[in-house]
């Protein structure tokens, strides 16, 4: 797991939180996945509860990731206690573990994910984009949870 300095969060709005957010994790669950789109489960850290959220599952040389543009959310906080969750699409669901990236890890990833997903997720970036140099993305990379999913 990564010791990062910065606890980086930028809060959704309410509309995002209750009104999107749930509209993207029912596509999800009808298994409508554009671009990767999941349903996370994990189980919360303080309930027990199973808690779902919608997210972006990266494919990148082979290997999957979940990238946190807020920063270190709820889920980030659940799954690292948890040491894994669920990803859901449709009635498909799959079992998995994670591993936490270094920051010296996540250049690639965070490049590819604002790719893939430069028009939801760039507001969250402060002006980095998917051009950005690999420095540039080294020194944001302490906001930016990256769990490879195993």
């Amino acid at each position: 797991m990564t010791e990062t300095t910065t606890e980086r969060y930028l809060k959704p709005s309410w509309l995002t939180q209750h009104v999107v957010n749930r509209a993207v994790r029912r596509l999800a669950r009808l298994g409508l996945s554009p671009k990767g789109l999941r349903e996370l489960r994990v189980v919360g850290r303080k309930t027990g509860e199973w808690r779902t959220v919608a997210v972006n599952l990266l494919e990148l040389d082979g290997a999957r990731y979940l990238v946190a543009p807020r920063g270190t959310t709820e889920w980030v906080r659940n799954i690292r206690v948890a040491g894994g969750g669920e990803l859901r699409v449709g009635r498909r669901t799959e079992a998995f573990a994670i591993r936490e990236l270094n920051d010296d890890e996540k250049p690639a990833a965070l490049r590819e994910y604002l790719v893939r997903w430069k028009a939801e997720v760039k507001v969250f970036f402060d002006g980095i984009d998917e051009h950005a140099t690999d420095e540039q993305l080294a020194e944001i990379a302490p906001g930016f949870p990256v769990f490879e999913v195993v």
